[in-house]
């Protein structure tokens, strides 16, 4: 029931106040509601982010350098000594200072490493140097794609992916006739390269030839 007070011969009713989002009037709760889905929805889309940038991230730490990659040297406080280059084609980088330095092979956290070294002491107290990889060595696609060529690698990078950066597969390409030469496995006598599947990894500097398919 409800409770009224008798103003003269009216009697008024009175409302009980209500708490809740249940109980708020239509137009607010529907607001609530919404800005809760919103939420929501936004927060379900961050587990997929973040583990992709974890990926990339674990893919640029063990990534070993090479000829044609191009890295970003910074050393902090130290703007002259901060510089942008590409490996030469005998896998070394020259370095302010420090002339030419050996890098084929190494990761991003051994060069730090080794330009931190040769600067402490006779350069700086306690250089603080960070190396990040702005472009990857190239990769190659041959055979039945409509673009052939080399194309900056990618992390993650799969044979799908690397087809469709080439243009796809031309009329007569074949998706199981497929094969990979690794970079390391260039120059040996008689290597024809491993058949590979669509979902497998292409790293850099390898060459990917797509033949014709039978039908």
């Amino acid at each position: 029931m409800t409770s009224g007070t008798t103003i003269g011969n009216l009697c008024v009713a009175r409302k009980p106040i209500r708490c809740g989002l249940g109980r708020l009037p239509l137009s607010i709760g529907f607001l609530a509601i919404s800005w809760l889905a919103a939420g929501y929805a936004a927060d379900a889309t961050k587990p997929a982010a973040t583990e992709s940038a974890i990926a990339e991230s674990a893919t640029s730490q063990s990534y070993r350098l090479n000829a044609g990659d191009q890295v970003s040297i910074r050393v902090f406080g130290e703007p002259e000594l901060s510089v942008q280059v590409r490996i030469a084609g005998n896998g070394r980088l020259t370095y302010p200072f420090l002339g030419d330095i050996p890098v084929s092979g190494v990761t991003s956290a051994d060069l730090e490493k080794t330009i931190s070294d040769g600067l402490r002491g006779d350069f700086l107290v306690d250089p603080k140097v960070s190396v990040t990889i702005t472009e990857y060595r190239p990769f190659f696609v041959n055979g039945q794609v409509k673009s052939p060529g080399s194309f900056p690698y990618q992390p993650q990078l799969t044979v799908r992916k690397a087809i469709s950066l080439a243009g796809g597969l031309t009329e007569r390409g074949s998706q199981r006739r497929i094969s990979l030469i690794a970079e390391g496995d260039k120059g040996k006598s008689g290597h024809k390269g491993k058949s590979v599947h669509l979902d497998d990894a292409v790293g850099p500097g390898d060459i990917l030839t797509v033949d014709e398919s039978f039908f």
